[in-house]
């Protein structure tokens, strides 16, 4: 007799298939993380680095950049060498250069050392994750503005791409401090979000993650910003209400990686226990995700769209795969489809029919045009309607399907009865079709 879960356990069980997905889209890729020292003297540090380690573990490759501004601060403070700041930089003399150093060694050891213990209080505690520090940094000064010799502060000039993927393709975790070398020698005090910046762009990074001071990108109500399109996110930064300057840092750092080919940027707030795995491993995440502007887009359909969607769903209706639509009924329904447009064509649909009483939803017309199948378009519209029913309060989806029952079962789907779905989609289901019924949670 099997073993009764508690309710619980049935969470985690749920939570754990709800995020396999995003787990397995994770895998191999590349993430840059960037962080403050302020991260480092946060008490849910050690916490954090444990996540870091749970998505090494997971097949994450990922290459984490520190900074140490409070340290160097304190580390001035104790020696009684003054610094000074022009334009949010610090003027590193030979002094201040000095702490930079002592400062950036004492947080990458601290780092080293809580990564050395693995997960705790887990299987994996005391697993060797092993992390890789050096000089992947190539720097420059950044010389004299407007009057002003910055002394050691440099700016970035290039990143050993080759030496850090060989790193990540051993398993390796690589850490990157904010300092630069120069060919001759010399050394110099970098920004963080620099040094991450430009890691991403070289290493053609899947994500940028940024873990800010706050709440993160917010509007003018504070409120939390989810999206954001690379114009949307030049005029926040360019606009009057102002972010603190580590978001505001993320920002520029984010619009700069988009422009250069980085998909996808995120910015989270520190505060928030385990944002890392919840921005990657939930449907709605806890921070701003900014992107580059859609060639792709994803939308609500129009009545302009109309042609499109026939043309789109006339083969699958041919094979009886789909039910058969007119022009009037898509004009009358419009207002439920889901389309995906790329560079003007509609590429896929998705139909969403809620019975909100019930807390059901119907899944209907899915389809995507043959020359852009196989390439993940159809699971993202699936996450996308499954996000959409989420925000109505919608508990369970359906699909009524002659064809397509491993796609559907493939994705979580479980057979069903039409005695479980609402009184009137009964009353609708046409018998001569035969059409299963297949059923997925989505609480």
């Amino acid at each position: 007799m099997a073993k009764q879960q508690t309710p619980n356990n049935m969470d985690l069980v749920r939570w754990f298939r709800n995020s396999s997905p995003y787990i397995n889209a994770c895998r191999n890729r590349t993430f840059v993380v960037a962080f403050g020292g302020e991260v480092i003297a946060d008490a849910q540090f050690a916490t954090l680095v444990h996540d870091l380690a749970l998505l090494n573990s997971l097949g994450v490759r990922l290459v984490l950049v520190h900074g140490a501004r409070p340290q160097i601060e304190q580390c001035l403070r104790q020696r009684k060498v003054r610094t000074r700041y022009v334009k949010g930089l610090r003027i590193t003399d030979e002094p201040a250069l000095r702490c930079v150093k002592e400062a950036a060694g004492s947080v990458r050891v601290e780092i080293e050392a809580l990564l050395s213990t693995g997960l705790a209080n887990s299987p994996m505690a005391g697993a060797c994750i092993r992390v890789v520090s050096g000089n992947f940094v190539t720097a420059r000064p950044l010389g004299v503005h407007e009057g002003v010799d910055f002394c050691h502060t440099g700016e970035v000039r290039r990143i050993d791409s080759e030496a850090i993927h060989q790193h990540l393709n051993e398993g390796a975790l690589v850490l990157l401090s904010p300092l630069g070398y120069s060919p001759s020698g010399e050394v110099f005090n970098l920004s963080a979000h620099d040094v991450a910046t430009a890691t991403a762009i070289q290493l053609a990074a899947d994500k940028l993650i940024h873990l800010v001071d706050g709440k993160g990108i917010t509007d003018n109500r504070h409120h939390l910003l989810r999206e954001l399109t690379l114009e949307q996110a030049e005029k926040i930064l360019a606009g009057k209400h102002k972010l603190n300057n580590d978001a505001a840092n993320s920002l520029a750092s984010a619009i700069q990686a988009c422009e250069h080919e980085v998909p996808r940027t995120h910015i989270l707030s520190r505060q928030i226990d385990g944002a890392l795995l919840l921005e990657l491993f939930t449907r709605d995440g806890c921070g701003t995700l900014v992107m580059q502007d859609p060639f792709e887009d994803t939308r609500q359909a129009v009545l302009q769209d109309i042609g499109g969607i026939l043309e789109l769903i006339a083969p699958l209706e041919a094979d009886d795969i789909l039910v058969r639509r007119s022009r009037e009924r898509l004009e009358m329904e419009i207002d439920h489809f889901t389309v995906v447009e790329r560079d003007g064509m509609i590429v896929a649909c998705a139909a969403l029919y809620p019975f909100v009483k019930e807390k059901v939803s119907e899944l209907a017309c899915l389809a995507v045009h043959p020359d852009y199948r196989r390439q993940g378009r159809g699971d993202a519209l699936l996450h996308y309607i499954e996000r959409q029913s989420h925000q109505l309060g919608i508990k369970r989806l359906f699909v009524l399907t002659t064809k397509t029952a491993h796609w559907f079962r493939e994705r979580g789907f479980k057979a069903g009865t039409l005695e479980k779905l609402p009184v009137k989609r009964r009353a609708l289901y046409n018998y001569q079709r035969q059409s299963k019924v297949f059923i997925k949670d989505i609480a």
